[in-house]
């Protein structure tokens, strides 16, 4: 007995050494670095409510969210005991006016979702999924009592909701969705699959979108956690956004009561409502991580040190660091001008898309610079720049891959759209 539990211990191995004890030359990302990627001074672009909520996010993501973001993410666990101070921060619901919404400005609401992302991704997917998707399609296509009804709880986030369009056979090809809603006596029957949900494993309410039956268009239904014949089960194995609980839905003859049918939802275009507003908000989730990994980085080549200097003082890492930096500076002014765009009434859908995607491609650049810097700690979540790299990977794809944002731009500044490649075309004429 003693011998086997001897063999096991041996293969189990001691417990990890504490990080301050294994590697005590540099800090890890627990203790967030201070704010010093912002070198263009961004502050004098926002007014005084934009920057006093800019620093009320930064502080509470890093005093509550910062300890414990590393651990929760191994786990692909969500911490729901920091949804209260999240709550604090009173940012969901965005630009959403009354109904206990804060009614931010869509520069206010940007600048939420960057900094809760500069600490942490899945934090701020977390939010901008509940708010930026789920309750804006309330708040633009829902009806006064649906309004009254499920907004003031989803904005002190007594209640959690998520934003179901996504289908395991359409992706980026949303417009051709299979799930459909029957008209019976007293609402609607649903039947179909969604995938890639987040928040859906444990969200009170569910946006489902589906195809009408008899008209074939596209329609949205309010949907409550532990309807019957609704199952969602966790998507496991991510890389990326491990601590965001993405899901798969199924859908067996769930009835929809009609006062849960939204009523401004009457085809595909009545989705693009909501992801003008929410691929904005998506274009500055790129820009917070590319900001939280300069300044892990930033601190690390001062505390780091090898061949009898600081990292810092090399050459090679100076050049990497200033290459982030301009990146950064250059995103920020571009997410700034988009929320300004927005607000004139003068944004296109191609202007939100180039955003997103250029934003998130220039980010992409600055995790990769990161990761180089951070050397071996550059692949350990402990130092965020190794959690960061894998996190905007998801982000890169989702609301539109790179392509897709690029394509929506290529049709705005062309005329012509090109997201079916030409042989199809080809194919249907010759049908004809």
């Amino acid at each position: 007995m003693a011998d086997s539990a001897r063999m096991k211990a041996q293969k189990l191995g001691l417990p990890a050494l504490d990080l301050s004890v294994a590697f005590p030359q540099a800090t890890p990302a627990s203790l967030f670095p201070p704010l010093v990627s912002d070198y263009y001074q961004f502050d004098d672009l926002l007014s005084v409510e934009e920057i006093s909520l800019r620093k009320k996010v930064r502080e509470v993501m890093e005093r509550e969210v910062a300890p414990i973001m590393a651990e929760y993410w191994e786990k692909a666990e969500f911490p729901f005991h920091i949804v209260p101070k999240l709550a604090e921060l009173a940012v969901a619901g965005g630009t959403i006016k009354g109904f206990g919404c804060p009614g931010l400005s869509i520069t206010g609401s940007a600048i939420a979702t960057a900094e809760i992302a500069r600490v942490d991704a899945s934090c701020s997917t977390f939010i901008l999924v509940h708010s930026s998707l789920a309750m804006l399609t309330i708040a633009l296509c829902g009806s006064e009592a649906q309004k009254q009804k499920y907004l003031p709880s989803l904005a002190k986030l007594n209640t959690v909701a998520c934003w179901a369009l996504t289908e395991p056979n359409y992706g980026s090809d949303a417009s051709s969705l299979k799930t459909t809603a029957r008209k019976v006596s007293g609402g609607w029957v649903l039947n179909g699959q969604k995938r890639w949900i987040g928040n859906s494993t444990f969200a009170d309410v569910l946006v489902i979108f589906a195809r009408n039956t008899s008209t074939n268009q596209i329609n949205g239904f309010i949907v409550k956690k532990g309807s019957p014949g609704l199952k969602v089960t966790k998507i496991k194995n991510k890389i990326g956004l491990r601590i965001v609980q993405n899901g798969d839905i199924l859908m067996q003859d769930v009835f929809v009561p009609d006062e849960d049918k939204l009523v401004g939802v009457n085809s595909f275009q009545d989705t693009n409502k909501v992801l003008a507003v929410s691929r904005v908000m998506v274009a500055w989730q790129p820009i917070g991580i590319a900001m939280g990994v300069f300044d892990i980085c930033h601190r690390y080549l001062k505390e780091r040190k090898q061949f009898g200097a600081p990292l810092a003082a090399f050459q090679l890492n100076q050049e990497k660091l200033v290459r982030m930096l301009g990146n950064i500076q250059a995103m920020l002014l571009v997410g700034w001008r988009l929320c300004k765009l927005y607000e004139s009434g003068k944004m296109t859908p191609g202007h939100a898309s180039l955003g997103k995607a250029w934003t998130s491609s220039k980010a992409r650049e600055v995790v990769s610079l990161g990761r180089e810097l951070m050397g071996g700690n550059g692949i350990l979540s402990d130092f965020l720049v190794a959690k960061a790299f894998c996190d905007l990977e998801p982000i890169f794809s989702y609301e539109g891959t790179y392509d897709i944002n690029s394509l929506v731009t290529a049709r705005e500044i062309t005329g012509v759209a090109s997201f079916k490649p030409a042989i199809l075309a080809k194919l249907t004429q010759s049908r004809l």
